[in-house]
Parts: structure tokens; C-alpha cells; sequence
């Protein structure tokens, strides 16, 4: 992972600098810079990959050795010699606000824009909270039809641990999904129900209602009963519709965060890509097979029946709705299942998932247009010829039109930003983003712990007890909340945030699962770990979230 340096060494709190000290709203340095800074300053721009961890070696009184940091300004921009190279500085950072990996509506999973503030070295800014772990899950917007959606994995994955969580502490739950009103857990998957899906079937009832009015006029106000009754009927077809896809994607193995019900049909967010392109065409065609297959059955169960009542009614309106979202699906473009199938195809030829998700995106946008403009001429044409509905009619084809066209437009280019995302993904990688940790005693004054990881070379500290276990982190945002003429006189135990089970991840983690790793354990600082249990430095959430925005800015 390429990422670029700080904007200063790491002093002590109680060292005065050979250089001029910085105004607080003076410009941050060049991002590409290769410069250190320490665990006391902040900075907007990506920081550089720590050279080599702190080892958990059992902490003194001493400081330790003098690494040439201090007075020599050449040393200023070398990192220490440890013989771990630091990797080169990226070209261009991300802009300020990209947030590659959203799309409509974001989920919990879209990382947040990275923080611009550059105060001075060692000046003590109005203190920020380093932004959150990054969240990149994208939401496919609705489309008027079901279909499933991959995303990136939200397994959780176990960090390796050194077995020394704190005392009495439960592992974190991982928060409910939530996304509306839940109505069950088949196959152990939440269901909800959004309340967008509340407007539809308002929309709905009154639609079909009008239907109802001139082939039953004698139902008088109970043909609103009927229609409500249809949209619940319309809408379970559609959770059918969504569990095919679930209980497929279970069966390969792929985790189901949740089917939501909303506006325009339902999502099933699973997870996890499919692994071979078999398996893809598969989970894609299964939604709309069994939407097939329910338009039959309403078929078969309406030939017994009257057709001019209740009852034919009902059931031909479930027939026709489940063959146009079988039709509708199969369509051959993202973020339809007709398009996941294409991509399926064109992943086999070429052995290429990118080249998949290309080929089926913008057949999706070309889809898009045609909707646009082509549902509005075929609704007319097939309309009714009475003059004073004409005029409605056609704004109310022509406002469904743009409303379909945009929903698959922003798709086709939500799955292109995913596959992108999916693509850049292995270059986070913990052993890279991780920031050198120094080991410190409880009550040893924050000054002196600046001035131990100055000498050092190191930009985080950690927290140890007696039998150097570590058991908390010093938060950055606190210390450039210390004025300088006090750090001699605060202990970082009150600036450190207790370390639990969730705060500890492997240094072998990278792409998916470290981010999965952090998701589910929200936090500021974590400390990083080697297989062994031995400290390997202290990972901050901004520093990812930094590489991954500079990464997404990558073309690919």
C-alpha cells in the first residue's frame, strides 16, 4: 500500500523544536512527503506505513537509544533502518469527500469522506476523533423488481490474539443490520420490511382499486380491501422472489446479511462474490426462475376459477405481476439478475470477473436509456384510446420511465464502482497501514512517552502492565488535546482507551477481512498482533480510511 508521510517528526511534549513552530491554520505539508509525525499531531493527509513495529519488550525507566531523529534534519525524512524498506509515497492522494463505494442509499458499510484538518506539529488543535473504520458496502437502489446483491464480505474474521483479553470482558456482538420493520428469520436471514415499501403499497391499493372499479363496480369500497390484499400478496411473491436467491447463496457458503423489502421490489444483500462464474449464474437465475414458476402456479390455480370474480381477479393480477418481474430480472443488465447472468457469461469466456461486471454494466446503462424511452411509447400504444385519460397517463409512463431508468443506471454504475472496489481491495493491508508502537507503564508522563517514541521512530504507544500484557491504547485525539506545558504532569493512562477482544486484530489481515475485522469492532486505534502475541504496532481507523479513499482514486 502506497501512502504518504506525515507532517513532522515526533518530539517530546517537553522538548522545545530547532524549527518554527507552525500556526495551527497553517496548510498541511505535501501530502507525498515522506516525513514522520508522532502519536501527539495530526494531519489531513495520509500517513506513511510504520517501518517496523514496537516489540513487546517489558518497558523501563530508560529511554530508549537516540535514533538520530532529533537535530539532524536530514534524519527527519529518513525512516529508521530496521531492514523493513517503507513503501513509497503514492502519487495522488484521494480528493476530500470520495466515497468510491457508496451508491443509493448507502449503507452502514460506505467509508466516510477522510478528515482535511492540518494543524502544526505539536500545536493543540480543538481535538478530533480520527474517523471511523471505513465502510464500503454499496446499496443497489431499487429497480421495480427483486434481485440479489453480492457486496463485499461481512463475515466476521477472528483476529490472531495473543489469549490476553481483558479480564471479564465478552467478545463484541456484531449490531443487528436493522433497515426497517423485521418480520422473521427464515433460514436464519432478517427480513424487513422498509418504510418505502409503506408508499407502494398505499400507491398500489389505490392503482389496483381503480381496476377493481370498472371489471367489479358492485364491490363498492371493499375493492380497497382487495387491492391491499393483492399488494401483500404481490410483495410475498417478491420475498419468494429473494429467499431463491438467499438459500442459494447459503448453499455455496456466501453469508446473507438480510432481504429488505422497499420501493420498487426487494434486495437480497449477500455478502460475498460468488467464487466461479458457474456458481454466479446460478444465484443470479434462481430469483427470477422461481418468479416463473409462481406465475404458473397462479395459473394453474386460476383455470377452475370464475374470472370475473374476486378470486380470478387476484390471482390473474399475481400471474401477470410474477411474469413481468421473471421478465424484467432476465433482462441482460446490471444490477438486474439478467445482467449478473450475463456477467456470469462473460467472466467464463475471458476468465476476467472485471470484464463481466464491464460488459454487464453498460449494457445495464444502455438498458436504461431504453427504458426511458421506450416504456412511455410501448404503455401508449397499448393504452386507452379515451382522450381525457391520454394526458395522464402518458406523464405518469413518462415519470415511472425516468423513475426505472435512473434506478438501473445508478446500478450499472454502483456494481462498476464495487468491482473496482473488489480490485483494489488487497492492497490494505494491516503490516503496511500499521503505525510503530512504543511500550509504556501506566503512570509514565505523556512527555516522556512522546519523547520515548520520538526516539524510537515510532508514532503510536501502548499501554502495559507490570508483565509488559498489554492493556490499553493511548488515543491520538487525546494527546493533541493536552497542552503542551501539562503532558509532564498527565499520565497516558487517562488518555488511553482500555483494550478489549474486538481491539486486537492479526497483522496478516488485509482487503476484506481486515476491514470486515474492523466493522465489526468500531473503534479508534486497534492494536496489532503477531500469530505469536507479540505486539506488532497500533493500526488507526483514519489511516485506513485514508489509504482505502487513495486507493478507490486509483483507476484500475
Amino acid at each position: 500500500m502506497d501512502v504518504s508521510g506525515g507532517s513532522g517528526q515526533p518530539r517530546s511534549g517537553n522538548d522545545e523544536s530547532a524549527e518554527p513552530r507552525a500556526h495551527p491554520t497553517d496548510p498541511a505539508a505535501d501530502p507525498t512527503g515522506p516525513a514522520e509525525r508522532g502519536p501527539g499531531e495530526t494531519s489531513g493527509e495520509t500517513p506513511a506505513a510504520p517501518d517496523e513495529p514496537g516489540r513487546a519488550t517489558a518497558p523501563t525507566g530508560k529511554p530508549a537509544p537516540d535514533t538520530g531523529a532529533e537535530g539532524d534534519p536530514d534524519a527527519r525524512s529518513k525512516p529508521p533502518s530496521d531492514g523493513r524498506p517503507s513503501p513509497a509515497p503514492s502519487g495522488t492522494p484521494a480528493p476530500s469527500g470520495t466515497s468510491e463505494p457508496s451508491g443509493s442509499p448507502a449503507p452502514s458499510g460506505t467509508p466516510a469522506s477522510p478528515g482535511t484538518s492540518a494543524p502544526g506539529p505539536q500545536v493543540p488543535a480543538e481535538p478530533r476523533e480520527p474517523a471511523a473504520a471505513p465502510r464500503h458496502a454499496a446499496h443497489h437502489a431499487g429497480t421495480g423488481t427483486p434481485r440479489h446483491r453480492t457486496d463485499t464480505p461481512r463475515h466476521r474474521t477472528e483476529a490472531h490474539t495473543d489469549g490476553t483479553g481483558g479480564p471479564g470482558r465478552p467478545p463484541q456482538r456484531r449490531p443487528e443490520p436493522g433497515g426497517g420493520l423485521l418480520m422473521g428469520r427464515p433460514f436464519g436471514v432478517p427480513v424487513y420490511v422498509a418504510p418505502s415499501w409503506f408508499l407502494v403499497a398505499i400507491l398500489i391499493t389505490w392503482v389496483f382499486g381503480g381496476q377493481l372499479d370498472r371489471v367489479l363496480p358492485e364491490l363498492g369500497a371493499a375493492r380497497y380491501l382487495v387491492s391491499l390484499f393483492f399488494a401483500i400478496a404481490f410483495y410475498a411473491s417478491v420475498l419468494v422472489h429473494e429467499l431463491a436467491h438467499t438459500v442459494a447463496a447459503l448453499r455455496f457458503k456466501l453469508p446473507v446479511r438480510r432481504i429488505q423489502l422497499q420501493f420498487f421490489g426487494g434486495v437480497s444483500e449477500i455478502e460475498k462474490e460468488a467464487e466461479t462464474p458457474g456458481r454466479e449464474f446460478v444465484l443470479a437465475f434462481v430469483g427470477p426462475l422461481l418468479s416463473l414458476v409462481l406465475s404458473g402456479v397462479f395459473y394453474a390455480a386460476l383455470l377452475p376459477v370464475e374470472p370475473d370474480s374476486v378470486p380470478g381477479v387476484l390471482l390473474a393480477g399475481l400471474m401477470v405481476s410474477n411474469l413481468i418481474v421473471a421478465a424484467f430480472n432476465l433482462l441482460p443488465g446490471l444490477p438486474l439478475d439478467g445482467g449478473r447472468m450475463l456477467r456470469a457469461v462473460v467472466w467464463k469466456l475471458t476468465g476476467k470477473p472485471m470484464s463481466g461486471t464491464i460488459a454487464a454494466a453498460w449494457v445495464g446503462r444502455a438498458l436504461a436509456i431504453a427504458v426511458l424511452i421506450g416504456l412511455p411509447l410501448l404503455t401508449q400504444s397499448l393504452g386507452s384510446d379515451a382522450a381525457d385519460d391520454v394526458g395522464m397517463d402518458t406523464v405518469m409512463d413518462a415519470l415511472l420511465a425516468a423513475i426505472l431508468a435512473a434506478i438501473i443506471w445508478t446500478g450499472a454504475g454502483n456494481s462498476l464502482r464495487m468491482a473496482r472496489l473488489r480490485e483494489h481491495l488487497p492492497e490494505l493491508r494491516a503490516r503496511a497501514l500499521t503505525r510503530r508502537a512504543v511500550p509504556v507503564q501506566a503512570d509514565t508522563p505523556l512527555s516522556e512517552a512522546l519523547r520515548r517514541a520520538n526516539a524510537s521512530g515510532a508514532r503510536a504507544l501502548v499501554v502495559v502492565d507490570a508483565d509488559g500484557t498489554p492493556a490499553s491504547l493511548v488515543r491520538e485525539a487525546a494527546i493533541v488535546g493536552v497542552p503542551e506545558h501539562r503532558r509532564p504532569w498527565v499520565p497516558v493512562s487517562t488518555l488511553a482507551q482500555d483494550l478489549t477482544d474486538g481491539m486486537r486484530v492479526s497483522a496478516e489481515l488485509s482487503g476484506e477481512e481486515l476491514l470486515d475485522a474492523l466493522r465489526a469492532n468500531p473503534a479508534t486505534e486497534y492494536l496489532v498482533v503477531e500469530e505469536t502475541g507479540e505486539i506488532y504496532g497500533v493500526l488507526s481507523a483514519a489511516d485506513v480510511e485514508r489509504a482505502f479513499v487513495k486507493a478507490m482514486a486509483r483507476p484500475s
